[in-house]
């Protein structure tokens, strides 16, 4: 079976802008549009809530207590791990990891702007059921685990 062409540069970039973009959108409708306060919920759903985080670390809060530097050390994080995914895209073997690339630097390049900006990630989105909550999480954070996914797939698919 042959895999599909991998985008060219120029289009892999600009889905990589627009999925940050998007991911800005969001979080400017929930910081100044809707207008919440930190730490307030609201009822989406019965298994979706927003509720205003702000994340300093990572990934369930992890590395929150380092202060200026470790932003600075998440940001670092950040300019690299873009900078790697960028440079992948030069060499994509098919659409799928032209796609799961964009998505990695789309979803970091979401979540620098927020340290940048804010000095925190902007995380609103809780899915819940039957009692038990996941962690709140972004548009970014979603970007990211769709990569990761197709990158397993990829990765386990045969030849």
């Amino acid at each position: 079976m042959m895999r599909a062409k991998p985008l060219p540069l120029k289009q892999t970039l600009a889905l990589a802008l627009g999925l940050a973009a998007l991911d800005q959108l969001s979080k400017i409708a929930i910081v100044f549009w809707a207008g919440f306060a930190t730490h307030e919920t609201r009822h989406i759903l019965p298994f979706l809530d927003f509720t205003l985080i702000w994340n300093y670390g990572i990934s369930y809060g992890l590395f929150a207590e380092g202060g200026t530097a470790g932003r600075i050390f998440l940001i670092g994080i950040a300019l690299a791990a873009i900078g790697f995914f960028t440079y992948l895209m030069r060499g994509a073997e098919h659409f799928r990891l032209s796609v799961a690339y964009a998505l990695i630097c789309g979803g970091a390049l979401g979540n620098l702007i927020d340290r940048l900006w804010h000095g925190a990630v902007v995380d609103f989105i809780s899915l819940h059921a039957a009692g038990y909550y996941w962690y709140v999480f972004n548009m970014a954070d979603i970007w990211i685990t769709g990569a990761v996914i197709i990158l397993i797939y990829d990765a386990f698919r045969a030849e």
